[in-house]
């Protein structure tokens, strides 16, 4: 299991799909979004489910909770099964996310990356994009890292994608 912890446009989905190609076993990913365009459209945009405000903070309301339990439940159950799993996370809680984690996860080999981006960056990336709210980035850099362990910590900034799974990989094997 290897779980990657970034902000918004940290490229942490790149660096999953290069894993996927340079790991030698099969690897599913699965991240956040997953979960998030898995939900109920409503849920999207509601005090109980997920709200995401015009500056780019992200409220997560206890509708989305419960199905996040359900979800991480479920994604350690399929490491438990033998299935290879990098998930793709955005600790916005901080240690707090991470201990939600390292309980459904207890038992199981893990290994905890940070994948971190300079502010601007990520922010550039943002813009290009066009599919994520504006300040997103900026507000998670920094938030998502807070009190967080790690085994690894790649840096995005000025290093691709491919280089960081590389990085990865090397302590997976």
């Amino acid at each position: 299991m290897i779980v990657l912890n970034g902000g918004s446009s940290s490229g942490k989905s790149g660096i999953a799909r290069c894993l996927q190609a340079v790991l030698p076993d099969p690897w599913l990913t699965f991240g956040v979004d997953t979960l998030i365009e898995a939900m109920p459209a409503p849920m999207r945009e509601s005090d109980a489910g997920i709200a995401f405000a015009p500056d780019g903070e992200v409220v997560v309301g206890p509708e989305f909770r419960t199905l996040e339990t359900a979800w991480i439940e479920g994604v350690a159950a399929m490491a438990r099964a033998g299935a290879r799993v990098v998930v793709d996370e955005v600790f916005l809680g901080g240690a707090e996310s991470q201990q939600r984690w390292q309980r459904a996860l207890g038992g199981l080999r893990v290994l905890w990356v940070g994948v971190r981006c300079e502010s601007a960056v990520a922010e550039a990336r943002e813009v290009a994009r066009g599919d994520r709210i504006t300040g997103m980035a900026a507000a998670q850099a920094d938030l998502v890292h807070r009190g967080v362990f790690y085994d690894l910590e790649v840096d995005t900034t000025r290093s691709d994608s491919m280089e960081c799974a590389r990085s990865i990989a090397d302590r997976v094997k």
